[in-house]
């Protein structure tokens, strides 16, 4: 679609938003460079000025998505859980296998108030990745700063998904009390 040139500050951010607005999947800062010719750090530089004027762009554990209708799935719960990080896996995999979209997670921090971070995760080989990127980065999960306790916005096609999400968590222990 483009050639090997370097492309222009608001040429390349168009191009951008248009390669994300027609991908039904997630485009890594890496696969956009590549398309754009310009380093990834150029490529998460042009998304938050996209984002600062307001474009539905949301940063996932899979890369960038564009926000659509779409991604509605018709019902949203928030759902308080608590446990260790060696528990996330079991929690995730519980709800994706019921169909449920996990969107986020979110704590309370002492000092900065609510941190949320996206995760959208629908199913098992999404989880697996986020979780790869966790483990290659050495990052912490958020709930690591609340000692487990943490929420995640959920949605699925219906409400007594939702119920039944609930269910097993609580079942498996998961669910803050």
């Amino acid at each position: 679609m483009t050639d090997k040139k370097k492309l222009a500050g608001e040429e390349r951010r168009s191009l951008l938003l248009n390669w994300l607005q027609h991908e039904n999947k997630p485009l890594t800062g890496s696969e956009l460079a590549k398309k754009a010719s310009v380093s990834r750090q150029v490529i998460v530089g042009d998304i938050t000025l996209l984002k600062a004027r307001g474009v539905p762009i949301m940063a996932t554990s899979q890369g960038y998505l564009y926000l659509t209708n779409q991604e509605e799935t018709g019902y949203e719960r928030i759902v308080a859980c608590v446990h260790p990080p060696d528990k996330t896996e079991e929690e995730l995999l519980l709800l994706v296998d019921l169909g449920v979209l996990v969107k986020d997670v979110k704590v309370e921090h002492p000092v900065y108030g609510d941190l949320t971070a996206s995760i959208m995760v629908s199913n098992r080989k999404e989880v697996l990745h986020f979780l790869e990127k966790i483990n290659e980065t050495n990052a912490a999960y958020l709930s690591e700063l609340t000692s487990g306790v943490h929420l995640h916005t959920i949605s699925a096609k219906d409400e007594a998904t939702l119920d039944e999400a609930e269910q097993v968590l609580d079942k498996a222990g998961l669910l803050l009390e």
